[in-house]
């Protein structure tokens, strides 16, 4: 670790991956036995989700964006393996390319049934995979103030790890149409702007007190200062389909909130947005994945996102050597040259129409760094 002032901005990181069944590569409902053996390695590290063809993993917290590569890593090895050993595969995507909900089992679990009790067809629909990165915070104050200004550069970040360009077997014109499936559950999207935290905790007290949520970890936006940890939690990205892809988004977000704290120590803010406002972009970076263009609301202008995401590049620039991760976001360029995996999915399908192919290809970029 660099400079010990950014210290506290640790890294957690959560994927979701998808269990197939490698003889018809659909999704396949498993009885969480992966998760089963994984509790026996990886103890909580490993988590069930609300469908049964959902792993979900957690690193440790992480001092630094190494640290998290390596348990990212050693996460993906480890689950992989175990799913082998019981004859089946996982892959990393946003959505599964042609796997039909409705033939998904539910994990019989009382935080699950109530979801799908109250939510219905938007519960069980919601068969999708995310990435959720938090960044530890030095307390509450700070994290709402980061959260607030970090909102404007979501789309940024998530247009790089567009994944899921099919649903149930149609190419749906998307480069993630995993927001879409998700955008159909309440406290989704981008968050407003709070105030300060007593306003956002007050909100969270209302919504408590009059049965809207039983607590605030049913407040699914984009990114939220957490509930419980001191985190600002990042929650917009599609799961990216390699290691290297993951541990650069994080470490995106990671000097996201160094670079906006380190303004906000030298009394300098950046311009707080409009919801309404950063959704446009939102929609963009969905739809068009790296390729389309992003307003640029200081110049009230179209500008191509790959510009606009080599500007933010340059806007964290002075913090990423204290943060010691320069050599991981050099990726991002990679990431321009090799296409997301949005992209990669497209590509793979152009050549024979072919979407087994494309579970293949999935399956075999999943431990790829």
């Amino acid at each position: 670790m660099g400079n010990r002032k950014y210290a506290h901005f640790t890294l957690g990181v959560e994927e979701e991956y998808m269990v197939l069944d490698p003889l018809t590569r659909e999704l396949k409902s498993h009885e969480q036995k992966i998760v089963l053996e994984g509790q026996k390695i990886l103890k909580d590290k490993v988590k069930a989700e609300m469908h049964q063809a959902v792993v979900e993993v957690g690193t440790d917290i992480c001092a630094d964006i190494d640290e998290a590569f390596k348990d990212v890593a050693a996460l993906r090895g480890t689950i992989a393996a175990i799913a082998g050993e019981l004859g089946l595969w996982v892959g990393a995507s946003g959505t599964h390319p042609f796997s039909h909900w409705e033939n998904q089992l539910i994990t019989d679990h009382v935080r699950y049934n109530q979801i799908v009790n109250e939510l219905q067809e938007a519960a069980r629909s919601n068969l999708i995979f995310g990435l959720h990165v938090h960044v530890g915070m030095e307390d509450r104050r700070m994290a709402i103030h980061i959260a607030n200004t970090a909102r404007y550069f979501l789309p940024h970040v998530y247009a790089l790890s567009t994944n899921s360009p099919f649903w149930e077997g149609r190419q749906t014109g998307y480069k993630s149409f995993r927001t879409k499936v998700f955008d159909k559950f309440p406290r989704t999207g981008i968050p407003d702007y709070f105030e300060n935290i007593e306003s956002y905790e007050s909100y969270v007290n209302l919504l408590i007190k009059t049965n809207c949520i039983d607590n605030a970890k049913k407040i699914w936006w984009d990114l939220r200062v957490h509930p419980f940890f001191n985190t600002v939690e990042f929650r917009i990205c599609d799961v990216p389909m390699t290691i290297n892809e993951t541990i650069t988004i994080a470490a995106l977000f990671q000097a996201i909130c160094a670079k906006i704290y380190k303004l906000r120590t030298q009394n300098l803010s950046f311009m707080m947005y409009q919801r309404s406002v950063i959704n446009e972009n939102k929609w963009r970076a969905s739809r068009y994945g790296i390729d389309g263009t992003l307003i640029d609301f200081g110049k009230e202008t179209e500008v191509e996102t790959k510009a606009l995401i080599l500007e933010l590049l340059d806007f964290v620039d002075d913090v990423v050597d204290e943060l010691g991760s320069r050599h991981i976001l050099n990726y991002v360029h990679t990431i321009f040259q090799q296409g997301t995996g949005a992209d990669r999915q497209l590509a793979v399908f152009n050549k024979n129409q072919n979407l087994i192919e494309v579970v293949d290809y999935i399956q075999d970029q999943f431990l790829r760094v």
